[in-house]
C-alpha cells in the first residue's frame, strides 16, 4: 500500500487560510494533497469493486439517471488512516469544528455516461431554521480518482450559500448574483465543503465513470442514520486510541460479503 500521503506539506498559515475559505465560502480546495500513486491504487481497487457491485442486487444506490453511490468496504487500500485521518484534513477540521467530531462516511459518488444535472440541493437541513445561520456542524471531504474535467461531471457549488436561506440562495443563483461554479480537479486534489452550501452534480458525457470519494465528518452529537461505517475488529484494534475515537463505526468480526446500499434520499 502506498504510504506517501501529505506531500503538499501545508503550513499553519496555509491551514488557517483554508479554514477561513471554508468558513466564508463553504468550501476550500487543497491542491496536491495526496500522492498520485495512492490515487492510482484506489482507482484500480474502485474499478474492480464497481464492477462487482453492478452485478449485485442493491450493490449500488441509484442517484437519479446514470448516477450511483457506493460505500467502500473497510479494507485496503480504502482503510488507510493516513487518508481518513490525514493531518492536513484534520488540521482544517480542528479549526472549524468547535466540539469533538467523528467520521461517519466513506463512499463514492459516480456519474456515468447518460447522467444529467442534479437538482440544486443541500445534503443536510439547517440545525433550526433558515432564519438562523447554521454553524459548520457537518463537512464532506471529496477527492477524485480520475481527473475531473468539464466533460466528465464536475461537482458544482455556489459559494457562500451555506450562510443563506435556501430560497435566498436559489434566488441569487437564478439571478446570476452567485454563480454555480464547477470545480475541476487533478488526481491528488481534495476539497472540504459544507453540505449546506447549494450544489449539484453535472453530466458525465464520457464513456468512463467519474468516481468522487466522499468522507463525511460530523459533530459528535449528530445522528447520521443514512450512512454507516462497518470496520473489522482486527483493523479497528490495530489503530491508535485517538484514531479509534475519530470513527463512529460498527465493529464486526468479519465484513459482510455483499453490501446493500441504503443511502439514497440525500437532497434537501
Amino acid at each position: 500500500m502506498v504510504q506517501s500521503i501529505d506531500k503538499a506539506n501545508y503550513t499553519v498559515t496555509d491551514l488557517d487560510r483554508l479554514a477561513q475559505d471554508l468558513n466564508r465560502d463553504g468550501i476550500c480546495v487543497i491542491r496536491g494533497l495526496f500522492d498520485k500513486k495512492l490515487i492510482e491504487e484506489w482507482a484500480q481497487a474502485f474499478e474492480k469493486l464497481f464492477r462487482e457491485r453492478q452485478n449485485q442486487p442493491g450493490g449500488l444506490a441509484p442517484r437519479e439517471v446514470a448516477r450511483y453511490y457506493l460505500t467502500f468496504p473497510w479494507v485496503p487500500p480504502f482503510a488507510n488512516e493516513l487518508v481518513f485521518a490525514n493531518p492536513t484534513i484534520l488540521g482544517i477540521l480542528d479549526r472549524v469544528f468547535f466540539q469533538e467530531y467523528v467520521m461517519v462516511q466513506l463512499g463514492a459518488d459516480i456519474p456515468v455516461q447518460g447522467s444529467n444535472y442534479q437538482e440544486t440541493h443541500r445534503d443536510f437541513r439547517p440545525l433550526f431554521s433558515d432564519q438562523i445561520v447554521t454553524p459548520l456542524y457537518a463537512l464532506a471531504v471529496n477527492f477524485p480518482l480520475v481527473e475531473v474535467t468539464e466533460e466528465n461531471g464536475p461537482f458544482q457549488m455556489a459559494r457562500g450559500t451555506h450562510l443563506l436561506s435556501r430560497e435566498e440562495g436559489l434566488g441569487k443563483i437564478a439571478s446570476g448574483e452567485i454563480p454555480m461554479e464547477s470545480f475541476y480537479m487533478q488526481p491528488g486534489d481534495a476539497i472540504v465543503r459544507s453540505p449546506l452550501a447549494l450544489h449539484r452534480g453535472s453530466p458525465n458525457r464520457t464513456a468512463q465513470p467519474r468516481p468522487m470519494v466522499v468522507m463525511g465528518y460530523v459533530m459528535h452529537w449528530l445522528h447520521t442514520a443514512k450512512v454507516d461505517l462497518t470496520v473489522p475488529r482486527d483493523y479497528y484494534e490495530s489503530l491508535p486510541e485517538k484514531v479509534r475515537q475519530l470513527l463512529r463505526c460498527q465493529v464486526v468480526e468479519q465484513l459482510p460479503k455483499e453490501k446493500v446500499e441504503t443511502y439514497i434520499n440525500f437532497k434537501y
